[in-house]
């Protein structure tokens, strides 16, 4: 008898996960962004999931955990429960730089999650306050190389996107700067547009506006070619900085142990806020470039991420910099 109660409850459980992926999803689901609201990761959370909500017939709620360079809300998603009612929107810092900059770490970006899909890739832009007194790139970094410690650079926290992609470019020339933590690039860009800190290397989702406003300055944008959301700012290459090229991105997950068919939902219901129009355009007029088809899958993703570990790890050693 005892075997034969062992067995049936085998069966149930083996049938339940199957049919808890047929029925997904019963509720709203909660996305984290590991940012403030009004960041370039919560902007993108919002548009993709505002379609996703749609097709997958539940609202997916944005929950903003900011905190340790988005590693907070990122270490949440890793604990949190595999049944596809808690995602995540990640991006280059918590899924690339954070392994070198936090040595407890307390997940690990290739092992304790189930890649979802690539969102959209955000080229990166060197801006600054706009009473700072350089024309240009050229004449900024000699500016900053006498400046020294005396100018401020705001990033979103240490791990953050603004953080590593401001370690490349202070490298690239030559400066260390008197860094200035924030808990999100939005409130970071209140401060840049107030005058109150000198400049940022930032994700262009979060600089379109300003830029185009004139309350910001852009000196470059570090990638081959011109952005068509700001077709005046020159690339790095054209500004006399060749070497310094980045984009970062923004992409889902899932915790370790979602199911397949739970991912696969979520994954197509990606894919299709990426297809429509409406949504495109959404995020490619505030600069956001959408992935290719062949690289919007769970498997694409997972490949990526090891890549950008290994990429983003000699960067931050060389710097010297942890975040404990």
């Amino acid at each position: 008898m005892t075997l034969r109660i062992a067995a049936a409850l085998a069966a149930v459980l083996a049938a339940a996960t199957p049919a808890a992926a047929q029925t997904y999803p019963a509720k709203p689901i909660t996305m984290i962004v590991p940012f403030a609201a009004g960041g370039p990761t919560d902007i993108i959370a919002r548009i993709v999931g505002e379609h996703m909500g749609r097709t997958l017939g539940q609202q997916i709620v944005i929950e903003n955990v900011a905190g340790a360079g988005g590693t907070t809300g990122t270490t949440r998603t890793a604990q949190a429960a595999p049944d596809g009612y808690t995602i995540m929107m990640g991006h280059m810092g918590t899924h690339g730089a954070a392994p070198a900059l936090y040595p407890k770490l307390k997940y690990d970006p290739t092992k304790d999650f189930e890649p979802i899909g690539m969102a959209a890739g955000t080229p990166i832009l060197i801006v600054a306050k706009k009473g700072l007194a350089p024309k240009d790139l050229k004449e900024f970094v000699a500016f900053a190389k006498q400046g020294g410690d005396k100018l401020n650079l705001a990033h979103a926290g240490i791990g953050s996107v603004s953080h590593a992609t401001a370690l490349l470019f202070n490298a690239s020339i030559g400066t260390k700067p008197t860094s200035v933590p924030y808990k999100g690039t939005g409130p970071a860009m209140n401060d840049l547009v107030s005058g109150q800190v000198d400049y940022m290397c930032d994700q262009i989702v979060n600089v379109v506006e300003q830029v185009k406003a004139g309350s910001i300055k852009a000196y470059a944008i570090a990638t081959p070619d011109r952005s068509p959301a700001l077709p005046d700012v020159p690339t790095t290459k054209e500004a006399g900085l060749p070497d310094y090229q980045v984009s970062a991105w923004n992409a889902m997950f899932a915790p370790k142990g979602t199911s397949p068919e739970i991912v696969a939902k979520l994954s197509d219901a990606l894919n299709k806020a990426l297809a429509d129009p409406n949504t495109a355009k959404r995020l490619t007029d505030l600069g956001g470039v959408l992935p290719e088809p062949a690289n919007r899958n769970p498997a694409w993703l997972k490949g990526y991420v090891a890549q950008e570990v290994a990429r983003w790890t000699p960067v931050i050693k060389a710097a010297g910099e942890t975040a404990e």
